[in-house]
């Protein structure tokens, strides 16, 4: 089942789900002030029963509800947290020569030890088909990724959690794109810290949430699930992986997450960016040049996730920036001066 929310006809957001009604996809709003994320605290099961009451219902007026084409897509939840790991050996091996200047390119030990992930920005979701809004940059990036949404599970409360667990924590998965100034990330991470500002000015989910029991039959017995994702640029494809390729699977960077902590209905939890061209960075790391050439306005990203769907957007101008002056030169005296 597919989960979604966008600004209806009256410009109120809306949440409800996607149904294929004679072979298209029709937008049927909840009507009862259901919204997703309190879904996901509800459970899948509870979920998927009263999503399907809900098409049931509206069995009869769903060919005049809307289609995905007429309304603006919002991302699919309003999430507690938005994590996101570094899961790929092919993506770090690129981009840590573009990005964190090792001209080795080799992959850190530290990285095979642990799902290492970041907290990045709740507050600058977007959905596909919304304009990014960049900032300043001459590095602007894409990164392909598939993200988790956490659901509750009885008896839990996603603290601690062990990989069994984890995965009955997994209420559906959604398009993951980690928007990223390349630029201001490398100079946030001399200060080993961040990224930060490289990364929250926009990010990504959608188009909708799918149903983790639409995935089952795919996982294998590890957990990794080996769906085909595809990213291209003003139509030409740039990247092509499959997301079993992650170092983890899904079930166990949930119980990393939990680990000394929780995770809690709603939270979104990123692959981290895909190998084989996830990221202009990568590549931009592997052949020593801008091949291919940062992201500029009016450039149209589109990602593809088997099972899922895609999303789509398009580069918006820079905004005016408001300049913030570098740091005084102090003199780190430990009492203070007494005013006349």
């Amino acid at each position: 089942m597919r989960f979604a929310r966008w600004i209806g006809a009256d410009g109120v957001v809306v949440d409800g789900i996607v149904a294929d009604v004679g072979g298209i996809d029709r937008l049927i709003a909840f009507d009862d002030g259901m919204t997703v994320l309190e879904l996901t605290r509800r459970g899948l099961a509870w979920a998927l029963e009263y999503g399907g009451a809900v098409q049931g219902n509206r069995a009869d007026g769903a060919p005049d509800a809307p289609t995905v084409e007429q309304v603006q897509l919002l991302p699919p939840i309003e999430p507690p947290s938005v994590r996101d790991f570094v899961a790929f050996e092919e993506h770090v091996e690129g981009v840590v020569r573009s990005v964190g200047g090792d001209g080795g390119g080799g992959v850190v030990a530290e990285w095979y030890e642990a799902p290492t992930f970041y907290f990045t920005n709740p507050h600058s979701l977007i959905g596909s088909g919304q304009r990014v809004s960049p900032p300043r940059t001459t590095r602007l990036d894409f990164e392909l990724e598939v993200a988790v949404v956490i659901g509750s599970v009885p008896g839990s409360d996603g603290r601690d959690l062990d990989a069994r667990s984890a995965a009955a924590h997994v209420f559906g998965y959604t398009i993951f794109n980690d928007w990223s100034a390349r630029d201001l990330q490398s100079r946030e991470m001399q200060v080993r810290l961040g990224p930060c500002k490289g990364k929250d000015f926009a990010t990504t989910l959608g188009p909708w949430i799918v149903t983790a029991d639409a995935f089952e039959d795919l996982i294998d017995a590890d957990g990794f699930l080996p769906l085909e994702v595809e990213v291209e640029v003003n139509g030409v494809r740039v990247g092509r992986d499959l997301l079993s390729n992650m170092g983890w699977p899904f079930a166990e960077l949930v119980a990393y997450a939990s680990r000394d902590s929780r995770v809690v209905p709603g939270d979104v939890l990123g692959s981290g960016t895909t190998g084989n061209g996830g990221c202009l960075a990568e590549l931009w790391g592997r052949r020593g040049a801008l091949d291919p050439a940062p992201l500029v306005e009016d450039d149209v990203v589109v990602m593809r996730a088997e099972r899922i769907g895609e999303i789509r957007n398009v580069i918006g101008p820079v905004p005016p920036e408001r300049p913030i002056a570098p740091a005084r030169a102090r003199s780190r005296s430990r009492t203070r001066a007494l005013v006349a």
